[in-house]
């Protein structure tokens, strides 16, 4: 359950002003219901400002009247005062430029570990261009000799749960063949 803002201040304050038991408060602010005792009995928090609740729209007047009138009930928070929830887009996303020199490493991990990857997935996973995985595949990368594949999650170009999602589409539509192992390279048709 999504607790106050500030929960120590919000409980001070309905400690203060509210005839709701501690353990109301505690489960509305979670806290343990000993701490809300502590509060109310001065050994804690006893020089913090109180924050009223219902001055920042985090419960109501009337939730807070409920409550008072049933002791079994709990107070529950505002829907408005949750924030909004923060939606992920998928697209290019930036990297410090502490780490774009390691990307033609992780690169070179994919190609050698996941060769069942297309470059559209790894440019996808590791935010690259498809002329950088050719150059590195190639071995025409301007820094070939200092290039060591390193696995991307390490390196915090792309989370396992990403990576794996990626390998679990890509071995979908491109299964190994019979006898190659991981670390093989796909011999396709000539044309």
């Amino acid at each position: 359950m999504a607790a106050p803002l500030m929960p120590k201040a919000t409980a001070v304050w309905l400690v203060e002003n509210t005839a709701l038991t501690f353990d109301q408060i505690a489960d509305f602010c979670g806290l343990h219901p000993l701490e809300i005792q502590a509060i109310a009995d001065g050994e804690v928090a006893n020089q913090m400002q109180g924050l009223d609740p219902v001055a920042n729209g985090q419960t109501t007047a009337e939730e807070i009247r409920r409550c008072q009138a049933d002791p079994q009930a709990r107070l529950k928070l505002s829907p408005q005062a949750l924030p909004p929830r923060v939606v992920k887009h998928r697209g290019p996303r930036y990297t410090p430029i502490a780490k774009r020199q390691d990307k033609p490493d992780a690169i070179s991990y994919l190609l050698k570990s996941h060769p069942e990857l297309s470059d559209a997935q790894i440019t996808k996973l590791i935010g690259t261009t498809k002329p950088t995985i050719a150059a590195v595949r190639d071995r025409t990368h301007w820094n070939s000799p200092n290039i060591k594949p390193r696995h991307p999650v390490g390196l915090g170009l792309c989370t396992l749960q990403e990576l794996e999602d990626a390998i679990s589409r890509a071995r979908v539509r491109r299964p190994l063949q019979d006898g190659q192992t991981v670390g093989e390279e796909v011999e396709g048709p000539e044309t």
